[in-house]
């Protein structure tokens, strides 16, 4: 399924300037008389500008201005401190010989990114694994062959592509899809059909970076190869559905939008669009949303070399407000079983109890020209995002490679950047500090062993440990460290300790009115391998002590 195209990224962003969309950045052409603000403030008179233009150059200003900022700022962070003592720090020259920022529409993952990327990516596969979905990948880079179905889809001109040393054409994978398909061919008739399989790849394409759309992103992608009915497509919305709620996003926030391509080349049919046609007119028709009715019926025109009264009324399609309505335009004698599948569908949809999150939308025809049935989207009800995720079923695909017939198909494709902008957008963007079980920390360099040898018993049991590789000379600074790093608990390893076969354990969660004695332990070495179950005795025993009776 192919990528959705939406949302900021979560991840260390270029703060190189983003490439300027020709199209957008194209100056309109004056009109005759300029119409009145759809604001309602007065209009300028010719010449001048609006209020709302100059609003939105000042808005433009000062966003150029903050980033200026904070390059310069992030620049000055990195000057040179140097060293003195046992302090080390980074810094970095005024000018340093290469640039240090990712490339353009790339993203560095810091620590802090990657625990949300884990996170995130730890729900994507929570939900194959408990919808009985297998995970798979394969190599990113792909031959270019993959991807050239020639029906003017924009991926093609935003392959990240080249000829490697051997002569052969290849590219980064800009979708996972075809991938999928190669490697269900590779296995052939070995595989037990419906195959479930779902994967978190890496995709990469070449296109106008903006909010929401870079350049490398992973996606999500669960498939269903195998299985003829409209079963596949609801069992796939239910496990989108699942993962939303997974992670507090309800019905209220987010809508699945639902249409048949079937229908729609029915419709096209009795209008005259050949078979030949369809998937290049889709393709066209899936730019409604960017470009509007106009420019739509425009490109038809021009590109696909309709008359004006089918292009309108192929633009009127988009616009249908029901699965009636979209039928009622196919005529006497037309297939309908396309329809039955959508109704079917939204049946379905109810009996699992998803029904809320469904809407019929004549508009979603999806960009890639290998979807054959029931398309979807996802999209915020707030309107502050475009498509969340997006999917289909794409019986033919597999023709395309070598198949000697065709094979049922369809799946999805779900970005990670979307879902960030959305938790953002709806503040439940979730709190992952760093956390550590265990900081174990030597007296001094002459009990460093006994510490390397404490934190090796303890991750035996299965704790997370942190070995404080230099002792502080204060205690405090050692207690800062612990703090830094999110730790639980401080391990002591001391001479007089170690000596009687023990090292102290403090719990550093405890408050300041809390006595040492009750906050610390000395806990043998032939307890470290299973240090969490002394610990746990140890807190049930002291929340035992506290009840009076």
């Amino acid at each position: 399924a192919d990528r959705p195209r939406t949302l900021n990224c979560m991840g260390n962003m270029s703060s190189e300037a983003a490439p300027v969309d020709p199209v957008e950045s194209a100056p309109a052409a004056a009109p005759a008389e300029p119409p009145a603000p759809a604001d309602g403030s007065s209009a300028a008179p010719p010449g001048e500008k609006t209020e709302k233009q100059l609003k939105r150059e000042a808005e433009k200003k000062a966003k150029k201005a903050a980033e200026a900022a904070k390059k310069a700022a992030k620049l000055e962070a990195r000057q040179v401190r140097g060293q003195s003592g046992n302090t080390v720090t980074v810094g970095v020259v005024p000018n340093p010989p290469v640039d240090l920022e990712p490339a353009s529409g790339t993203r560095d993952f810091y620590p802090e990114e990657m625990r949300l990327q884990r996170w995130l990516y730890d729900h994507f596969r929570n939900v194959g694994t408990l919808c009985g979905f297998e995970e798979y990948d394969a190599p990113v880079l792909e031959r270019q062959e993959l991807y050239k179905r020639k029906a003017g889809e924009e991926i093609t001109q935003q392959m990240y592509s080249f000829t490697d040393k051997e002569g052969v054409e290849v590219t980064l994978r800009p979708e996972m899809t075809p991938t999928l398909a190669r490697m269900v061919l590779g296995k052939a008739q070995s595989l037990m059909l419906p195959l479930k399989w779902y994967s978190v790849p890496q995709c990469w394409r070449f296109e106008t970076t903006q909010r929401g759309r870079k350049r490398e992103h992973y996606q999500w992608n669960m498939d269903i190869i195998g299985c003829k009915g409209i079963n596949a497509e609801v069992e796939l919305l239910a496990a989108i559905v699942l993962f939303f709620k997974n992670i507090g996003i309800t019905s209220k926030d987010i809508g699945l939008k639902v249409n048949s391509r079937k229908v729609m080349g029915a419709v096209l049919k009795s209008m005259g669009v050949t078979d030949e046609q369809f998937a290049p007119v889709c393709v066209v028709m899936d730019k409604f949303d960017k470009i509007g009715p106009e420019e739509t019926q425009k490109e038809l025109r021009d590109t696909q070399g309709l008359d004006a009264d089918t292009a309108k009324k192929l633009v009127d399609c988009l616009l249908c407000k029901s699965v009636d309505d979209l039928a009622a335009l196919c005529g006497e004698g037309v297939d309908l079983s396309g329809v039955d599948e959508l109704k079917r569908l939204f049946e379905l949809a109810n009996d699992y109890g998803f029904g809320d999150w469904l809407v019929f939308d004549a508009s979603v025809v999806r960009g890639l020209a290998y979807y054959t049935g029931v398309v979807f989207e996802g999209f915020d009800r707030a309107g502050e995002l475009r498509a969340i995720c997006g999917g289909g079923r794409y019986d033919r695909l597999m023709s395309l490679y070598g198949a000697v017939q065709e094979v049922p198909a369809c799946g999805f494709g779900f970005g990670d950047c979307v879902v960030v902008e959305l938790l953002k957008d709806k503040g439940i963007l979730p709190d992952l500090p760093k956390e550590v079980d265990f900081v174990v920390a030597a007296f001094n360099e002459g009990m460093q062993g006994n510490a390397m040898k404490t934190a090796s018993l303890i991750r035996e049991g299965g704790a997370q440990v942190d070995l404080l590789l230099e002792p502080k000379k204060k205690v405090t600074q050692t207690f800062d460290y612990a703090n830094r790093v999110g730790a639980r608990y401080m391990v002591f390893v001391a001479p007089s300790e170690w000596e009687a076969g023990k090292v102290r354990i403090k719990d550093l969660r405890l408050g300041e009115d809390v006595p040492d004695e009750e906050k610390q332990i000395d806990v043998a070495l032939d307890d470290l391998s299973k240090v969490k179950d002394v610990l746990e005795q140890w807190s049930l025993t002291k929340q035992m002590g506290a009840v009076k009776v």
